[in-house]
């Protein structure tokens, strides 16, 4: 679970990028978090993981401060960020192996899961290439699967689909659907409003780093598509 309580992120103590946001992300949650470009969906993601340090309020990633206690928070955690900006001088697998040893996974399982995810995104035969030679989306999926191979139990994604190709994206979203079967907490930002309305269970907007909106995905698609109640929230809601 993520629980966000009235957390507000300023810059140089005059831009207020996030202001006053509260959510709840419960386990099993599949959560878009949906906004413009310069919305705060970034911000917010990298106050999650602890990335950035913030003054007001709190983000408890299942009980925990991640302002008071992060390695406990990001020992649970996952990320995905939407431009991965991985350690090139290393070979793919060695990248991954690094991953798995911060996150002391046992060889045996880290080699199923590396094989496994390896396989699901075509990749396998690459891994032993520098990761200077990669393309994005390649780059994306050895961060992909760096951030499954410990199998967190909180899984953060910021645009996550960006640069994969379309057999990959249809992996990932088929991957994140199982792992919030098992009760992972799921959150991620996207532009992709279909992806979402499909994919997702619960959903909030955000304009100007203030929440528009907060729900289940049934009961605001119920009469129309999500790309329709954005625009509408856009354009009839003035952010001050």
């Amino acid at each position: 679970m993520i629980e966000i309580k009235n957390f507000t992120k300023k810059y140089n103590k005059t831009f207020t990028a996030v202001d006053d946001l509260s959510l709840t992300i419960e386990d099993g949650d599949i959560y878009a978090f949906i906004g413009h470009n310069g919305a705060g969906k970034t911000t917010t993601i990298k106050c999650m993981m602890g990335i950035l340090d913030f003054s007001e309020g709190d983000i408890l990633i299942n009980g925990l401060s991640i302002k008071k206690e992060p390695l406990l928070c990001k020992e649970q955690m996952a990320y995905i960020p939407d431009n991965p900006d991985l350690y090139e001088h290393l070979k793919g697998i060695d990248y991954i192996h690094f991953i798995a040893d911060m996150y002391k996974v046992p060889m045996e399982k880290r080699i199923e899961n590396i094989e496994k995810y390896a396989l699901m995104f075509e990749i396998k035969d690459a891994l032993g290439d520098e990761i200077s030679s990669y393309s994005h989306g390649m780059k994306q999926k050895v961060a992909i699967i760096s951030a499954l191979v410990h199998e967190p139990k909180v899984l953060i994604l910021d645009e996550p689909f960006v640069g994969l190709d379309p057999i990959s994206t249809h992996h990932l979203k088929e991957e994140m659907k199982r792992l919030a079967t098992m009760g992972i907490t799921i959150f991620f930002s996207t532009h992709v409003l279909d992806v979402a309305e499909k994919l997702c269970n619960k959903i909030a907007i955000i304009k100007k780093g203030k929440k528009l909106f907060e729900g289940n995905m049934q009961d605001i698609t119920k009469d129309k598509s999500l790309e329709e109640i954005f625009v509408e929230l856009d354009q009839n809601v003035e952010v001050m």
